[in-house]
């Protein structure tokens, strides 16, 4: 009584809005959510490249286990070091790639890729590039893997670029001792595969590991292509790795 109430608010067929203010509140209740959403996904990968950086800063991965900085079995006594590429003398940098090339040119030249030499030797030589090699006694490098920490997809991973032998050490199990290695250092390994590598003698099938949900083939990404795949393993050091998650922005 005494109140006026419009003609098309009185009507059943009509909807009346909520006062803007309560809508309004909702509105920035979602706002904040999202917000803080952000933050922590935000401070999340800010945790993650913390760790990435650390392990970066880190002398020798190695010294923690020092058990495998030697291989003494099958014919085979190398010792086994892990070091930055700056610590590396020019001359067995110039091994490491002469040796991926007598390895692995006629293989990529069967790839879509093809072989191209000057990015693989930048690639070999790029700052991020961690290295393990296998010496022998007389400090004659036999064996190496490339590797880097980095960030996929939101986590803390070693990326695993190459594991290379020379023909005289292998099938002798130093190139599976390397990967080991490496399951050693970090919580999650990957490694990409070409389709066209599966049949080569020269391939180390890493036992345990599967193909990644970020993976060409896995994925969908690349549509019908499955001429490479990444494999990917979490170590008794992480939790498995859910897949699927989007690709944040990382410490590249």
């Amino acid at each position: 009584p005494g109140v006026l109430v419009p003609v098309w608010c009185q009507s059943p067929v009509f909807w009346c809005p909520p006062p803007p203010r309560v809508a309004f509140q909702r509105k920035s209740s979602r706002a904040k959510e999202k917000k803080q959403r952000r933050l922590e996904e935000r401070a999340a990968m800010a945790a993650v490249c913390a760790k990435v950086e650390a392990a970066n800063k880190l002398r020798d991965p190695l010294e923690a286990f020092p058990v495998f900085k030697k291989y003494d079995r099958n014919g085979l006594n190398v010792s086994i070091e892990c070091c930055r590429v700056s610590g590396l003398e020019p001359s067995t940098l110039d091994w490491a790639f002469e040796l991926t090339k007598a390895n692995m040119q006629s293989l990529y030249e069967q790839s879509e890729w093809g072989w191209k030499e000057r990015e693989k030797r930048a690639e070999l030589r790029d700052e991020r590039a961690w290295y393990l090699l296998a010496r022998e006694p007389g400090a004659r490098p036999v064996a190496f893997s490339h590797f880097r920490f980095d960030v996929e997809c939101g986590d803390e991973v070693l990326y695993c670029y190459e594991v290379q032998l020379e023909s005289r050490v292998r099938r002798r199990g130093l190139g599976k001792f390397l990967l080991q290695i490496l399951q050693l250092v970090a919580n999650r390994v990957i490694l990409g595969v070409s389709g066209i590598f599966w049949g080569s003698p020269l391939t180390l099938f890493p036992p345990r590991f599967e193909v990644d949900a970020s993976s060409p083939g896995a994925s969908g990404c690349c549509g019908d292509d499955s001429s490479y795949e990444i494999l990917s393993r979490s170590t008794r050091f992480g939790d498995p790795h859910p897949g699927g998650g989007p690709c944040a922005g990382c410490c590249h």
